[in-house]
């Protein structure tokens, strides 16, 4: 049980190491060796637990989608219960969490989706599930403000949550840039009150 229990905490530190270092690097700047660097592991050891860097790469994007999920089902258990409301209370908790990183690093996937969804067909098909688990979430949520009317309807929830999605893609990559909040904060705005609301 000792070694299993070890084994298992080995794979969350290399989890942990490489999700944080993918955010400050860059998949292609960080080496294997910075990964279990970072855990405290050996290098040999990375595959015990990985077949190879894709695969690791493959993993991270789904542990950042587990804690994505989380921070989302956390922010809705105290958002408003008005749809767009609750939709827009989650986003600026996503912004103050931004606000509150020292260093502006934006969307762990964003970011992987520029650098290696051309090289690497699994990432790219796990990235392609991940925001596709996102966009219903939010769709669903558009949805629900349609049919109490509080959101516009001469565009479906499918069509308005892309356009959101890259918008706040978009906000993200400026807020690197310009290391600032503001471009975030002023997509939420816009969105919140001029696009999605029904007039």
């Amino acid at each position: 049980m000792n070694r299993a229990a070890r084994s298992e905490d080995t794979r969350t530190r290399l989890i942990e190491g490489g999700m944080a270092l993918f955010g400050q690097k860059g998949y292609n700047a960080t080496g294997i060796k910075d990964i279990t660097d970072a855990a405290g592991v050996p290098k040999g050891s990375f595959y015990n637990y990985f077949a190879s860097k894709e695969d690791f790469g493959a993993e991270i994007i789904r542990s950042y989608a587990d804690f994505y999920g989380k921070a989302w089902a956390s922010s809705m258990a105290s958002a408003p219960t008005q749809p767009l409301a609750a939709l827009r209370h989650t986003y600026e908790h996503f912004t103050e969490y931004h606000e509150c990183c020292e260093s502006r690093t934006g969307c762990l996937l964003g970011n992987l989706a520029a650098e290696i969804s051309e090289s690497s067909e699994l990432c790219r098909e796990t990235l392609r599930k991940v925001t596709a688990t996102w966009n219903r979430q939010f769709a669903d949520l558009l949805r629900q403000g349609q049919a109490d009317g509080s959101v516009r309807s001469d565009l479906s929830a499918e069509q308005m949550t892309d356009f959101f999605w890259s918008g706040w893609e978009g906000a993200l990559l400026r807020m690197k840039i310009e290391n600032s909040i503001e471009p975030v904060r002023l997509c939420i705005q816009l969105m919140f009150e001029q696009f999605f609301p029904r007039s």
